[in-house]
């Protein structure tokens, strides 16, 4: 199995902080994410005066202020985000991020990202995905709130666009903040892996690790997750997120359940074939046996170790002549 592309999911958790943002960056990269993701928005231009907070945006911020209010508090200037982007290679991490309008769209690619995330609310927003597909780069998308027909749709102008199969990916996805468990329907991903034909993967707003590690056990190949400094720190989804030792500990699960996985050959691993002779049994000598005797269920005996006949020859053995003595837990020959 390839390597689960492991994305740092820092969201807004930055607050509007650029001194915040850089060590969210040195934070996933120690940790061992492959990348750490941004927003990239203007709010004015993606989010209209009359937008109402969600349930969850109410219960982790003042009630008073709108959702652009909000919103436009926790923005990064694409000079700051330009910064972000320097400071990832120097840290050997991915940037990436997600636009929420067009002009961010060109934005990050004239940064020059390779991979275009597109989050779960614009899987609807036609004139953004063909304008990410056009640019012939990889895409992630996410897929919260869409059922299989909405994903269709949007695959398909996709590669209607410009895309290829071979550079969309898929994330399952369940968009609340946090996700409740019984909500998470892992086993989507395989509906959308088996429907598409392309890779697939899962963007996880549960609390805690499990249920991400879950995903990466049944195959996920990209795993996302949203993560904070601080979860006390004042913003609508710190509380919700990872913190950083939860991070990291999510990146060392996924990683070693990666190696676990293995190639799925049913064969005997290298660890193991020095201990088939020891566990494994062989036919033997129940008592003293003379030469010319007949072998039957009396005098011989299966038992360890598995250097001689096998067992699996029993009915074989049985009614042979012996060819000589044989002392007591003798291995037989023939």
């Amino acid at each position: 199995m390839s390597k689960v592309f492991i994305i740092a999911e820092a969201g807004v958790n930055h607050n509007g902080d650029i001194s915040i943002a850089r060590k969210m960056i040195d934070a996933a990269a120690l940790a061992g994410a492959d990348a750490i993701k941004f927003q990239t928005f203007r709010a004015e231009d993606c989010i209209s005066r009359n937008a109402v907070k969600a349930e969850y945006q109410k219960k982790t911020t003042s009630t008073s202020e709108s959702q652009l209010e909000m919103i436009k508090k926790l923005e990064l200037s694409f000079d700051q985000q330009k910064e972000l982007f320097q400071h990832c290679r120097s840290k050997g991490i991915m940037f990436l991020a997600s636009a929420f309008d067009l002009d961010s769209i060109d934005f990050l690619n004239s940064l020059g990202v390779s991979i275009f995330k597109i989050p779960s609310g614009e899987i609807t927003n036609l004139p953004s995905l063909e304008k990410i597909a056009s640019f012939h780069k990889e895409i992630i998308l996410s897929t919260g709130m869409a059922d299989l027909e909405e994903v269709r749709i949007a695959v398909d102008l996709l590669l209607n666009a410009g895309s290829s199969r071979e550079r969309i990916s898929l994330l399952h996805c369940c968009t609340e903040y946090p996700a409740p468990v019984e909500e998470a329907n892992l086993r989507a991903m395989e509906t959308m892996r088996k429907e598409f034909g392309i890779k697939v993967g899962y963007s996880d707003h549960t609390e805690g690790i499990e249920v991400a590690l879950a995903a990466a056990a049944l195959g996920a190949e990209i795993i996302e997750k949203h993560f904070t400094l601080d979860k006390e720190m004042e913003g609508p989804d710190h509380s919700s997120s990872a913190d950083v030792e939860e991070l990291k500990k999510m990146v060392t699960g996924i990683r070693r359940i990666g190696l676990s996985l293995g190639d799925g050959v049913k064969k005997p691993s290298l660890s193991e074939k020095k201990n088939l002779p020891i566990v494994r049994k062989s036919i033997v000598a129940r008592r003293y046996i003379r030469k010319g005797e007949v072998f039957d269920e009396h005098n011989l005996a299966v038992k360890r170790p598995g250097i001689g006949i096998s067992p699996m020859r029993w009915h074989e053995v049985l009614g042979k002549i012996s060819p000589r003595d044989f002392q007591q837990d003798e291995m037989i020959v023939l």
